[in-house]
């Protein structure tokens, strides 16, 4: 990256040199949010605990650090025509302003996520590309210049078998908030379980008109 980047969240998780993190997704249903995320010497960077509705504000997610510390809370706007998840800086205060918003079209499979951050002058914009089902995404900031990537973990150890979904890498380019990368993949983890619940319901309506109707029913 060109030039020095100030920090989005926390200047402690700008780093000097490229860092990878192990992500772990600590919960396995689409409405529970819980991650973690480990350095290269295995220790806890950050976390995500969230176990359902009845844990926390429903539309919203509180990103820590590994001591339990709020860095930020990312929180869903409704009504939206679009996907919409404003980010505020620790916990989120009735009236306080948004520090960034991640936006994408309400179409199914959209591949590009729009992410506009308002603590700088003028407005900084960032895309991130690809498939986070898949663990394959880039972010790139406005100068199209790659800033952080999800990948699908590889285990070296076993013949480079590649692991679940349920852990993948996050790799932090130098001068790119870790935090703010972090933040990210809370979203795009949500904006993906919104697209199977769309994806299924559709199967489901679909299944019902095969059965209410005698002419299509096999």
């Amino acid at each position: 990256m060109k030039g020095k980047v100030a920090a989005i969240v926390e200047e402690a998780f700008v780093y000097k040199e490229e860092t990878t993190f192990t992500v772990l997704k600590t919960s396995f249903f689409f409405s529970s949010d819980g991650f973690n995320a480990y350095d290269s010497k295995g220790q806890l960077v950050f976390r995500v605990d969230n176990y359902g509705p009845d844990s926390s504000n429903q539309g919203e997610l509180v990103l820590m650090d590994a001591s339990g510390r709020c860095l930020f809370t990312v929180r869903r706007k409704r009504p939206s025509l679009h996907h919409r998840w404003d980010g505020y800086l620790a916990e989120r205060m009735e009236g306080q302003k948004p520090i960034f918003s991640v936006l994408r079209s309400s179409m199914i499979g959209r591949s590009i996520v729009t992410v506009e951050v308002y603590n700088n002058n003028p407005v900084e914009e960032y895309q991130i590309e690809g498939s986070f089902e898949q663990r394959s995404c880039t972010f790139f900031n406005s100068e199209k210049e790659c800033v952080a990537e999800i990948g699908r973990k590889v285990d070296i150890k076993c013949d480079n078998l590649v692991l679940g979904k349920d852990v993948f890498s996050l790799t932090v380019k130098s001068g790119f908030d870790a935090a703010f990368a972090m933040g990210l993949i809370l979203v795009l983890d949500q904006i993906n379980a919104d697209d199977y619940v769309k994806v299924n319901d559709n199967q489901l309506d679909a299944n019902s008109i095969v059965a209410d109707d005698p002419h299509l029913s096999p």
